[in-house]
């Protein structure tokens, strides 16, 4: 769940937020607040009944003795006792049915065109049913009637009791608890499910109201869950009520640096303020990286860039379909040696097709990550093959790849885009023109795939910044087409190798700098290595808003970041100290990316 939201919200108002981890809908809500809540409050099968107490023009009510707060307060129209409809009705967790026009509830009928109404088919008086604004009213004692309900008054002050209904004996039912009522604020909630189907059916969905890991204001507030089963059937809501009261046990902030799972945000507003540590650049292997990004949408089937490679090489393309028709993208390898060559491709990762800027460099970052092992081809002298062939792309959408490749000798590598109706043999090739750059995008051939960097962790917090093209500069190469120096701001498609040491005890989260970031991380923590969605879901926007990434228990930590095509730079490494706690523990048990 981010942890955005669990931010403090008036107690009357409510508030929203995503528990991303599971794919659930959270609207958080105190009690005083009716929303959609009403009909959630009655479905607790802990009495028979649900009886409601209100006093004409208060808007305050009372549902099984618990406060409540109606939108539209009961009204006296026309000398009768007026109830609003839908929100009475999803107090007393009674079914309301139909369309706008027409409405059912029990043994009412209502035409809400022509505001009249009927018992059993039996026409109702003039005045049964009133607007008041948008709000439907109906007679407190037709309704009642309605439910086979009792109604009592005492001056301006009705009692409502109504047979709780019986639901869909098909329906599953949901259920839940927590570990205790009372928490303090910033106090974590543990939640335990066990729905269940009457038949065995299993729980496919689950949809939770109100639910909050924590809460950081005091107050009551209630959560509810629904669950729908493998038939498509929905249970009522199941609610429990929680009081939030006395000392807080944690901000936020260091509630999130506690609990946080890997991807999640949390909000730091001192974040820009924290100094900045600069990591020292170390000696390693490194090998060339061919970035292709120009043009970015090419119009024809054309070459896009080529060079020519020995020994091992990064290859990186990204673009968009814009010749009006499907096409693929290839990287051609051709023996250029007078003898057989090996070319192995040990990593390799890709989106596409895709129309959501925003996937391109993320999905590629985890199946990039992710890949092992290799594959190769052998090649005679001057034979071509594809190392790389994408999906067929449709007119608009796009492409990313990102692929580290192994040669026994040298190879010339071209980026074509072909319409699909074309294959990429040597002489379509020879055929194609080479597109000209756009003038704002980049392509060329880099020395430096591999940015070698080591910090020693002393004061906490503090930031390392990537990619802002001062601190961490930019690396260049040349375009070999145009024979022309080229500059790769951002540096998208250097694998930054972080040795981070003094870690033990501390959280490091994602700080976007430069607008909306998706991508990922590879981290080595001891004998744990694992790769991190970031964010979770959605995308990370704000610099106070950080994702988090891990919380170490090695004293050297190694972070392996590549900045993620479709995503802004820069972005910041942010380090927390977070000694007294005991790492993820169980939490890796269930983290999903």
């Amino acid at each position: 769940m981010p942890l955005l939201a669990l931010l403090p919200a008036p107690l009357a108002a409510p508030m929203t937020g995503s528990l991303t981890g599971a794919g659930l809908a959270v609207a958080g809500l105190a009690v005083t607040g009716l929303g959609a809540l009403g009909h959630a409050r009655a479905a607790q099968p802990m009495l028979g009944s649900a009886q409601l107490i209100f006093t004409l023009d208060q808007a305050g009510t009372f549902l099984n003795g618990s406060p409540v707060t109606l939108q539209s307060p009961p009204r006296l129209i026309g000398g009768r006792t007026m109830l609003p409809l839908r929100e009475v009705a999803d107090l007393l967790g009674q079914p309301l049915l139909g369309t706008s026009t027409q409405l059912q509830l029990g043994r009412l009928s209502v035409d809400t065109r022509q505001n009249s109404a009927s018992l059993s088919g039996q026409g109702q008086p003039a005045g049964t049913v009133a607007s008041v604004g948008t709000t439907l009213y109906v007679s407190a004692r037709t309704l009642a009637d309605a439910l086979n309900a009792n109604l009592i008054s005492d001056d301006r002050t009705f009692t409502l009791t109504a047979l709780r209904d019986g639901g869909n004996p098909l329906s599953p039912q949901a259920r839940f608890s927590t570990d205790k009522s009372v928490y303090a604020p910033g106090e974590r909630i543990v939640y335990t499910e066990y729905p269940f189907d009457p038949d065995g059916a299993d729980i496919t969905a689950r949809r939770w109201t109100g639910r909050q890991d924590a809460y950081f204001q005091p107050g009551t507030y209630t959560v509810a869950l629904s669950v729908t089963n493998s038939r498509g059937l929905q249970s009522q809501p199941f609610t429990r009520t929680i009081r939030v009261e006395g000392t807080p046990a944690d901000s936020p902030l260091t509630y999130a640096l506690k609990y946080a799972q890997p991807g999640d945000a949390f909000p730091d507003p001192q974040i820009l303020n924290y100094p900045s540590a600069t990591p020292v650049t170390a000696y390693g292997p490194n090998y060339p990286l061919l970035f292709s990004d120009s043009p970015e949408v090419p119009t024809q089937s054309g070459i896009l860039y080529q060079d020519s490679v020995q020994g091992r090489a990064r290859l990186l393309a990204y673009h968009l379909n814009g010749l009006g028709r499907p096409a693929r993208l290839y990287v051609m390898a051709r023996n250029i040696e007078s003898r057989a060559v090996e070319v192995r491709s040990e990593r390799l990762g890709e989106t596409a097709p895709t129309r959501i800027e925003g996937l391109l460099g993320q999905v590629t970052l985890m199946e990039y990550f992710a890949s092992s092992g290799s594959t190769t081809l052998s090649l005679m002298p001057g034979q071509s093959a594809a190392v790389y062939a994408s999906p067929t792309l449709g007119a608009g959408s796009g492409v990313n790849v990102m692929q580290d490749l192994n040669t026994s000798g040298r190879v010339e590598l071209t980026f074509l885009m072909l319409e699909d109706t074309l294959p990429p043999t040597g002489q379509v090739a020879q055929q194609l023109p080479y597109l000209r750059p756009d003038g704002r995008h980049v392509r060329g051939t880099f020395p430096d795939a591999v940015r070698h960097l080591r910090v020693n962790l002393s004061t906490l917090p503090t930031r390392i910044v990537i990619g802002d093209g001062q601190v961490d500069p930019a690396i260049t190469g040349t375009d070999a087409l145009t024979r022309q120096s080229v500059r790769l701001s951002g540096n998208y498609g250097v694998l930054y190798d972080l040795e981070v040491n003094g870690a033990a005890g501390t959280a490091v989260a994602l700080s976007p700098r430069g607008g909306l970031y998706r991508g990922a991380m590879n981290v080595q923590d001891g004998p744990i290595t694992q790769t991190i969605k970031l964010p979770r879901s959605g995308n990370a926007l704000k610099p106070d808003e950080p994702v988090m990434v891990w919380r170490s228990q090695s004293d050297r930590l190694n972070i392996d970041f590549v900045p993620a095509s479709g995503s802004n730079l820069p972005i910041s490494l942010v380090f927390y100290r977070a000694r007294a706690l005991s790492g993820f523990g169980g939490l890796l048990k269930t983290y999903q990316p």
